[in-house]
């Protein structure tokens, strides 16, 4: 019913978008002794009233700039270009239906030094739209020689657990793309490979709450695009980077960039040794009558563990420009990984005669990954203005190789444990995109195109116990199995934006999505019972995903208002489908579930913009209704002792299943107050509210959760080489349908002093100031209670030293060619 809702109201508005126009700004920059264009000059486009920023681009290899759709009001152009001093236009007054040509603009050469240039004509660190956010990553301290995993935690509103799962406003099913696009070569662990990745090769991050129709459905809470970095000035440009840490972390990079008249090539390597030590604490009670009692069954356990991540990542690639109008691309990632995994951890019971008082075990995991992706891109601008055809081609590929060894002793006569795993993962990734874009009139365009993606991973898991009496290490035919999974989705779009009078814009979009998940799951005991040998799992669905953005602009033409609305899809993953029963820690047994549907989600969002001459901000007020939710489930250990033998009275058992359906709102700020010309203050909140209602299968109680995080961040400069970043965050407590998590705080500092003529940059970080980011969690049941402590990383110093080389021509552009696409949903009216 409601697809058919929305695809009347998508036939019913089309005939009536009648409009008003808007203009168009263009302008040639040049230097003014000797009239050679500049290409890559910044050019930002301010309101008059209170110089707020409203959009800016770089100028391209001819010197030229072009501002369409601009709303009729008085502007200030402010161009900036590195040794040229600022040049400023005011009282740039815009009517509607009337473009305007500047003509030829000539920047003076600077007295200043570079250090001084360069602050006054970067572009701004955050830029703020309704539906999009763009974080400029490449200019935080507090990140500085850590990994994407600790810029993500730096950016509002996105949030990293101490296992480096991401989160958006407290959702974890949130879509991670880089350059706009799925990486292959991250494998089946997207948050390990963040791990491993150089926070020096990031440098933007954009937060997409309510995408378009244009780009998949899939993420419940919106997409995070990180963008890397390229530069393609002509000549020889680069950098170098290397920084020590405590507890032996240590990286060094250098990124390349060359560019001709008719290429240009880039590439980069970066080494991490990323060592994570900590620590956890669990205390697990076996409950009499609903009660703790001094006869309940307890177990404690203490842990230590290392987590130590060698990476090698190389990048390269080359673009050919064709013609003036054409553009091929040809790049590639390869990232070449190791894991070692150490974990000691002893165990106190209490009323459990089978395990004796006390056991230690000693985990010991090694995993050897190697991944690559390669990517072809071809970009051709048509015979109209604005109208453009992409493509894209992607293939990726990532095997993963790992061992586990593991044993356990206990100080009762109950029999030593020593299992040994040996795991494989194969995956690889194909991706196909064509999109056009067809402007239908100064105001309004239309988009389409069509995506494919396809996914296929075979994991291979073989286990080993030994025998208490020989000796001998045998097959554990329980735990060992091959599990096949395909997936494909097939897409097809269309998105039309329409300007609806001089203050109201719209956008509505439609995207068919066709998606197969297939799974086969073959155990290798040659003596399973029928039914249990192969279990095979198929999901074939079709859906519609509509989109709809509504904005008003108020008072000053800056100020905005949106409401959108985005249907969505959140599938599940490779090991929430695999029915792999893992036996690993005998207390504690999970297992996937093949038969898993894709959570359905409906996303209504309203927004707020407004902008200052020294301060801005953005209010969102969202509303998300999740069906079919997914969610680990604990259920009682009776249910598998066929499989583990008779239950001694502590385990516990989970299984991923479609709990039920959830309502989430919440509100959102982000502002930016600029208390001085030296000093800026960030800060962002969000408060939310979700209840969860279980469908009726499952024995639990609805949960209410009411909580808040926010964060506050703020850059100082001392003097014109000296500066200094403050950040902190809170994160309240939060309850689940099963148990509720702890409030957690921390605070990280950061110093840099730049040396060599603005081109070097000595930098010291401190994270968790005060070493109390501690995650904890308390699970609540009928039968029994859990209190869970993990610290993965305690406080950490870092020293970074960073180098930046090149020539500079004044006669070809520096251009962004990896970020995203400006109109994720609804902004460019």
């Amino acid at each position: 019913m409601l697809n058919r809702n929305f695809l009347s109201l998508f036939l019913f508005l089309l005939p009536f978008f009648a409009l008003a126009q808007k203009a168009q700004i263009r302008g040639l920059v040049v230097v003014d002794s000797s009239k050679q264009p500049i290409a890559g000059a910044t050019v930002a486009l301010l309101t008059q009233n209170t110089q707020a920023y409203i959009r800016g681009q770089q100028t391209n290899e001819k010197g030229e700039f072009v501002f369409d759709e601009v709303d009729a009001s008085t502007y200030t152009l402010r161009i900036s270009y590195t040794g040229l001093e600022n040049y400023l236009k005011e009282n740039l007054v815009i009517t509607a239906g009337n473009n305007v040509n500047l003509g030829t603009l000539e920047l003076t050469e600077a007295s200043q030094t570079i250090s001084e240039v360069v602050v006054e004509g970067r572009m701004p660190d955050m830029q703020l739209d309704i539906d999009k956010k763009v974080f400029d990553v490449s200019q935080s301290l507090v990140s500085v020689g850590g990994t994407a995993s600790d810029v993500l935690a730096n950016v509002p509103t996105i949030q990293v657990d101490s296992d480096g799962s991401v989160s958006l406003r407290g959702s974890s099913n949130v879509r991670i793309l880089i350059d706009g696009k799925e990486s292959a070569m991250a494998g089946s662990d997207i948050n390990s490979f963040l791990q491993s990745m150089p926070a020096n090769s990031i440098s933007k991050v954009e937060v997409i709450t309510n995408p378009s129709s244009k780009y998949d459905a899939e993420g419940q809470s919106g997409i995070i695009n990180i963008v890397l970095k390229k530069d393609a000035r002509i000549g020889l440009n680069g950098s170098v980077t290397a920084s020590a840490a405590t507890y032996n972390n240590y990286m060094a990079g250098v990124n390349l960039n060359y560019r001709d008249n008719k290429f240009n090539y880039f590439g980069g390597y970066n080494f991490n040794r990323r060592n994570n030590v900590g620590s956890s604490r669990n205390d697990n009670v076996v409950l009499i009558d609903g009660q703790i009692s001094d006869d309940s069954q307890r177990t404690i356990s203490n842990s230590e563990n290392t987590r130590l991540n060698h990476s090698h990542t190389f990048r390269f690639g080359a673009d050919f420009y064709a013609t003036e109008k054409t553009t091929l691309s040809l790049g590639s990632n390869i990232s070449i990984r190791k894991n070692d995994r150490l974990s000691d951890i002893d165990f106190d019971y209490f009323n459990i005669p089978e395990f004796g008082s006390n056991s230690s075990r000693t985990s010991q995991q090694y995993e050897d990954d190697l991944g690559y992706d390669i990517t072809f891109d071809f970009k051709r601008e048509l015979k109209k203005e604005g109208e453009e055809l992409t493509a894209n081609v992607t293939f990726g590929s990532d095997t993963e190789d790992g061992t586990n060894e593991f044993s356990q002793t206990y100080a009762s006569t109950r029999k030593d444990l020593n299992r040994n795993n040996t795991t494989t993962e194969n995956g690889k990734n194909w991706n196909l995109q064509l999109d056009y874009v067809l402007p239908l009139g100064e105001n309004h365009k239309f988009e389409t195109g069509y995506r494919s993606i396809i996914r296929n991973t075979e994991d291979t898991q073989f286990s080993l116990l030994q025998d208490t009496i020989t000796g001998v290490f045998n097959p554990d035919y329980r735990v060992s199995n091959d599990f096949d999974l395909k997936s494909s989705v097939h897409a097809v779009y269309a998105n039309y934006q329409r300007q609806l009078s001089d203050r109201i814009g719209m956008q509505i979009g439609l995207r068919a999505e066709q998606a197969y998940l297939n799974s086969i799951y073959y155990s290798k005991n040659p003596d399973a019972a029928p039914g249990t040998a192969e279990i095979r799992a198929e999901q074939d669905y079709f859906r519609i995903y509509p989109t709809a953005f509504l904005t008003y602009r108020v008072g000053e033409k800056t100020d905005k208002i949106q409401l959108s609305y985005s249907r969505r899809v959140q599938r599940p993953r490779g090991w929430q489908v695999n029915p792999f029963l893992d036996l690993s820690d005998e207390t504690n047994y999970r297992q996937g579930n093949p038969n898993l549907l894709p959570e359905d989600i409906h996303s209504f969002e309203l927004s707020f913009a407004k902008f200052y001459e020294k301060w801005n901000f953005i209010s969102s007020a969202y509303y998300r209704k999740v069906f079919d939710m997914v969610q680990p489930f604990q259920y009682d250990i009776d249910l598998i002792e066929d499989i583990i033998g008779t239950p001694v009275g502590n385990e516990t058992y989970m299984k991923w299943e479609n709990v039920g359906k959830q309502d989430a709102m919440g509100f959102e700020l982000i502002s930016k107050v600029n208390l001085f010309k030296w000093w800026d203050v960030t800060a962002n909140a969000n408060l939310f509210y979700n209840n969860t209602q279980p469908y009726d299968q499952f024995p639990t109680n609805s949960a209410e959760n009411f909580s808040w995080n926010g964060n506050l961040s703020t850059n100082i400069k001392f003097t014109k080489t000296t500066s200094a970043q403050v950040r902190g965050d809170y994160r309240a407590p939060q309850n689940s349908l099963q148990g509720k998590m702890y409030a957690m705080s921390g605070l990280d500092i950061a110093l840099r002093q730049d040396v060599l003529k603005g081109k070097g940059s000595i930098m010291f970080n401190v994270r968790d100031v005060f070493n109390t980011r501690m995650f904890k969690f308390e699970s609540n049941l009928p039968t029994r209670y859990t209190i869970s402590e993990n610290r993965w990383m305690p406080r950490m110093f870092t020293l970074s030293f960073s180098y930046r080389f090149g020539i500079q021509d004044l006669s070809k552009n520096r251009k962004e060619n990896n970020a995203m696409p400006e109109d994720m949903g609804g902004e460019q009216f």
